[in-house]
């Protein structure tokens, strides 16, 4: 496969590591996050701007969206699930430039979940300690520890192969579409491939668009439910 190559290496401590498409993408989608950001609160207005304004909704939107899953308690958890929505937003519609949306490979996926188990059993251990965290995996019967166990430990696992394989489902037919139009516009011999400059808009519309921030909130209000139940587990 093409993308299996990497762009480049970076040599440390004597070891090579190679750097793929899709780490170079989430380093632009980062880049652009960060300097967004930067921008957006280099001057506060009391009065503010559409920038301003955009942004301020945002930050209430993810806010609200906390305080409704999880409650009041848990409000410090907004700055995370923020972050987490918008960077997810932004690899789930990155097809719309034309580029594979990271999240179609697995190892994003999988270290977006992985990041996020561990916030959640960082989370519980801080709130009910070491002791009172290994001892809720015999709840409520001494025989249920090895399930217990297996579906803390399936977490991760659940988180990245929902995101990995409801993205990549929607790239590989958006990818089907453009192929079977462009075998059409070169069976009736058209010199434009008109056919694939229109039609795709629709399909866009839903498996780039609707499909990709369905993934994301799918994966945000599993992160707060777990964070959640986990804790008062």
């Amino acid at each position: 496969m093409e993308n299996a190559k990497p762009l480049f290496e970076i040599v440390l401590f004597g070891i090579k590591i190679p750097i793929h498409e899709v780490i170079v993408l989430q380093w632009i989608i980062m880049l652009f996050i960060i300097s967004f950001v930067l921008v957006l609160f280099k001057k506060l207005r009391t009065v503010p701007n559409n920038l301003q304004s955009f942004g301020e909704i945002v930050v209430e939107t993810i806010n609200n969206l906390v305080l409704e899953n999880m409650g009041k308690k848990y409000i410090k958890f907004a700055p995370f699930i923020g972050t987490l929505a918008i960077f997810l937003t932004f690899m789930n519609l990155f097809d719309l430039f034309g580029f594979r949306p990271p999240t179609s490979d697995y190892s994003v996926a999988l270290g977006l979940a992985i990041m996020s188990f561990v916030l959640i059993q960082a989370n519980a251990i801080k709130e009910n300690g070491l002791k009172h965290y290994f001892k809720a995996f015999a709840k409520p019967f001494s025989f249920m520890l090895p399930l217990n166990i297996i579906e803390r430990l399936v977490v991760p696992i659940s988180l990245s192969l929902r995101l990995f394989g409801n993205v990549l489902a929607a790239v590989i037919i958006v990818e089907l579409l453009y192929k079977a139009l462009g075998y059409v516009t070169k069976i009736l011999n058209i010199s434009i491939p008109i056919l694939q400059i229109g039609l795709p808009i629709p399909f866009h519309i839903y498996f780039s668009i609707f499909d990709g921030l369905i993934q994301m909130l799918i994966f945000i209000m599993l992160t707060m439910i777990f964070i959640k139940t986990t804790s008062e587990h």
